[in-house]
């Protein structure tokens, strides 16, 4: 009784809202993050290429990395009603929109670990009879791991921040929530909402970051050894 007088109140803190929209909480974390993940691997997916083809060829350096720039300073409030008559009131104006926000960190972060590949290693590799493909995915790749997954870190803490948006088109996931509390004033549902937010960001980056040690063990053997020193 004493925990459902917290509703009646309006407070902020307020646990019998917990128990009581538990399955309407699940289901906007799950949307989160599936909007997040699938937002993030996209980013990913073209932005490996478009680093490739700047390194080969850098007079495309600035047009590709200038529209990643231009593009990440689009309020996203515009960013997603532009796509909106692309591809209606949808999930894919969501992550179009986050997608498109990712490039600006994913390609300069894989360009930056594929221009910090040794050349020695490079040149070794070739003499050794690797081709351009086995090059990239055996040496080069690996190699740039740590500033790759550095920028996945960074896009994902981004992308978790800015799904909320989402909401203005009803696929905001947590940010859903968060605005019809808003718009009501139901302090519980803001407050709690916002806090689920942020403890998705950081475990994203502490998941990230523990994927991004185990992948690239000699970084800590590095820095093992530079203290040693």
């Amino acid at each position: 009784m004493g925990e459902q007088s917290c509703l009646a109140a309006n407070q902020w803190l307020c646990g019998a809202y917990v128990h009581t929209r538990s399955q309407e909480l699940v289901e906007a974390t799950v949307e989160h993050v599936g909007i997040t993940v699938a937002s993030v691997a996209l980013g990913l997916l073209i932005a490996f290429p478009l680093a490739l083809l700047v390194r080969r060829r850098r007079a495309f350096a600035g047009p590709i990395l200038g529209l990643t720039s231009v593009l990440y300073t689009i309020p996203s409030l515009a960013m997603f009603s532009l796509l909106m008559p692309v591809f209606g009131v949808s999930v894919a104006v969501v992550i179009t929109g986050l997608v498109l926000y990712s490039l600006t960190v994913l390609v300069r972060n894989v360009l930056a670990g594929l221009d910090a590949v040794p050349e020695e290693a490079r040149e070794a590799a070739l003499g050794m009879g690797y081709g351009s493909g086995r090059l990239l995915l055996e040496i080069e790749l690996p190699l740039a791991l740590p500033a790759v997954l550095a920028g996945v870190r960074i896009a994902a803490v981004s992308t978790i921040a800015l799904t909320t948006v989402g909401a203005i088109v009803g696929y905001g996931g947590l940010g859903t929530l968060i605005l019809e509390g808003l718009d009501s004033y139901f302090k519980a549902q803001v407050l709690t909402a916002s806090v689920i937010c942020v403890l998705l960001a950081v475990v994203a980056d502490v998941l990230l970051l523990a994927v991004q040690r185990w992948l690239t063990p000699w970084t800590r053997a590095t820095v093992r050894t530079g203290k040693a020193g």
